[in-house]
């Protein structure tokens, strides 16, 4: 491990990188050329085995600038992650582990999906709370098994969007002393130089935030980007931001701190000028020297060295405390206990009417008697969402033992941080604010979607039954758009023990987020509904007759209006068959036959209704039927008038289907 061997090795990514972008003719190299020096020092200083890439107390790495890809291929290959030289000269070719960005579950050593920039350092700030709170519960003198940071790289646009901010100001309250960012600050984007939209001053920003904030002033400097990091860890106190001055495209003559070489590649000429310019054989492409590989394994064995240490002391902490060890395991595991959760106590409730927010906060409640890393909170909303444990305290710098988040008015950033303590591992989160606010969350919630992460989203005030606070928060639209999402699963219950079933869903498939889009007013409860409603949907009152005379189907609120139109249509002779559609997603999910059973193609007579835009409903009522929906915006005023204003009404229900009927 000699300087100049790291100095060798930190060209090789730099080459390695210009290399594969160049085959693919697409490809962001500035960033890999300008941080090579800054990124490589820091995993050199890491606590991570490239052999072994899940083993618990690794320290996590993540790529904010998640553009910026091949440098972490480089790494992953020269760290011994497996990513050989010939995935690298796939990159960004279909079905290749090096795609156009880092993919989570896709590319061993990629901790979480990165691209939308700003994402990153708040999952950066999510692990960071996953591993302060797994500390407080099961470290103990002599015995930090969970001790490790949370590094992340981030760029001029990662420190633009807002979301950033909204994470680095929680990151700064909860005093995150394990959470180390360095900043590539080269002052070009796409567009130019940044002072044509970025001027402020981020040292400051960040210091106001409760940040130690370091500056290196060459990024070449491999001796004060270690120095810094160092001193990083050793603020226990607050997070760490360490501002490093880079040069975009660093060691190519032509692009060397321009915008072109942001994004496309340098050229055949100049990747050969890149190479004479650091001294390196121009041909063939991809080479890199066998002392580079022989330094790189000395690290790799260190790596190895490191876990081996931790095993051993793990090893005796189990003897010493092996009720804690045990639970450690199974928290890491992902499990949960599905014979308590199958339990007559779980979905039971009083024969009452209750808000769906409500019964999913009795629900929560007793989650966490079952879960005991149950972890998640609300944007500032936990008294209206009913998202608070009662007897897990308040998660903050004073105290890492709560289990209940604060995330403050920070949508966007809190949905991101809680992919960050999902993908961490070891705790079960949720999040929640008002369903038309889910629009501020999106871009965060299609990455939970992405990444297969089981993050449940509890999604209150579901329709213009907000009633006084008008169509700013009333949503019409939101419900829709999140049933297109791939992988994301929508639940709307209808009472109580639907929502049990979607809190069972939730936090027992491994492999979808799930969004529960819940009540403000009360419903009733149905003594036929039940676990049924994990099949999407199901009959929850049926006709006298083998073939019903008309379908009538709904989802959340609205299955109270189908439920009473059918006795009133029966009083006209019309036998109608009730189903409630909690979830599309799941519904969708069932055999053609189950399919079938509850909505038979014979019956073409089918009336949806939604207090939300009917887009979705067309596939299930077809050409022939009727949809009762909203699309238009909703409008400021009591809830119960503005739904008769709408026809969500009893007997705007029958008169539809005694039309339709005609």
């Amino acid at each position: 491990m000699s300087r100049e061997l790291d100095k060798l090795s930190i060209n090789a990514i730099r080459v390695l990188s210009a290399d594969a972008i160049e085959k693919s003719q697409s490809g962001h190299p500035g960033l890999p050329l300008g941080a090579a020096t800054m990124a490589f020092t820091l995993w050199t200083k890491m606590n991570h085995n490239g052999k072994n890439p899940k083993w618990d107390n690794r320290d996590r790495f993540i790529l904010s600038a998640g553009h910026g890809s091949m440098l972490e291929y480089s790494l992953l290959h020269l760290f011994g992650y497996g990513i050989t030289v010939e995935d690298i000269k796939n990159f960004r070719q279909v079905g290749s582990l090096t795609p156009g960005h880092p993919e989570y579950g896709h590319t061993k050593g990629v901790e979480i999906t990165t691209g939308p920039l700003g994402q990153g350092i708040c999952n950066a700030v999510g692990m960071a709370m996953a591993e302060a709170h797994l500390a407080d519960k099961f470290n103990k003198p002599n015995y930090d098994v969970v001790d490790h940071y949370t590094y992340s790289i981030v760029g001029d646009g990662c420190l633009m969007e807002g979301i950033s901010g909204e994470a680095s100001s929680l990151a700064g309250t909860l005093g995150l002393g394990k959470l180390i960012v360095l900043y590539d600050s080269n002052n070009i984007s796409i567009e130019g130089n940044t002072d044509i939209a970025f001027r402020e001053d981020v040292a400051k920003r960040y210091e106001a935030y409760g940040w130690q904030v370091l500056k290196v002033a060459d990024g070449n400097d491999i001796d004060a980007i270690s120095e810094a990091i160092e001193a990083g860890k050793k603020e226990t106190s607050k997070p760490t931001l360490i501002i490093v001055k880079n040069q975009i495209g660093f060691g190519c003559p032509a692009k060397q701190g321009k915008a072109s070489a942001h994004g496309e590649p340098l050229g055949a000429d100049n990747v050969k000028e890149l190479k004479e310019n650091l001294g390196w054989k121009v041909e063939p492409a991809f080479y890199v020297p066998d002392e580079v590989y022989s330094n790189m394994d000395e690290y790799v064995e260190a790596g190895v060295k490191k876990e081996e240490a931790w095993d051993k002391l793990f090893d005796e902490y189990k003897k010493e405390y092996p009720e804690l060890a045990e639970e450690y395991s199974k928290w890491l595991s992902g499990e949960v206990d599905k014979a308590a959760l199958d339990s007559e106590e779980f979905w039971s409730f009083d024969n009452k009417s209750m808000a769906t927010r409500q019964s999913s906060g009795e629900i929560i409640n007793r989650l966490a008697d079952i879960i005991p890393n149950f972890f998640g909170g609300s944007a500032d909303l936990a008294p209206s969402n009913k998202t608070h444990m009662n007897k897990r305290g308040d998660f903050s710098a004073e105290d890492r033992s709560g289990s209940n988040l604060h995330f403050g008015v920070r949508e966007h950033a809190m949905a991101a941080i809680v992919n960050g303590i999902c993908a961490h591992g070891g705790l079960v989160p949720y999040c929640s604010t008002f369903f038309v606010f889910s629009d501020y969350m999106k871009g965060s919630m299609r990455l939970s979607a992405l990444m297969n992460l089981p993050v449940t989203y509890v999604l209150t005030h579901d329709s213009i039954g907000v009633g006084e606070d008008g169509p700013t928060h009333q949503p019409i639209e939101q419900l829709a758009a999140l049933r297109s999402m791939p992988n994301m699963t929508v639940f709307r219950p209808a009472d109580s023990k639907e929502t049990a079933a979607a809190w069972y869903y939730a936090v027992t498939n491994g492999t979808t987020p799930t969004s529960l889009v819940l009540t403000r007013q009360n419903l009733p409860l149905y003594a036929e509904s039940g676990r049924e409603a994990l099949k999407g949907g199901y009959i929850l009152k049926d006709s006298k007759k083998a073939q019903p005379d008309v379908i009538l189907m709904a989802s959340g609120s609205e299955v109270e209006l189908i439920y009473k139109a059918a006795d009133e249509l029966a009083a006209n002779g019309v036998d109608a068959r009730v189903v409630s559609m909690p979830s599309l997603d799941l519904f969708d999910a069932q055999s053609s036959e189950y399919k079938e059973s509850v909505l038979p193609n014979s019956v073409r007579a089918r009336v949806a209704v939604e207090a939300l835009t009917s887009f979705g409903w067309h596939k299930y009522v077809g050409l022939d039927g009727e949809v009762i929906s909203l699309d238009t915006f909703g409008a400021s005023g009591n809830a119960s008038v503005l739904f008769k204003q709408y026809g969500f009404t009893v007997e705007n229900v029958v008169n539809k289907t005694l039309a339709l009927l005609k």
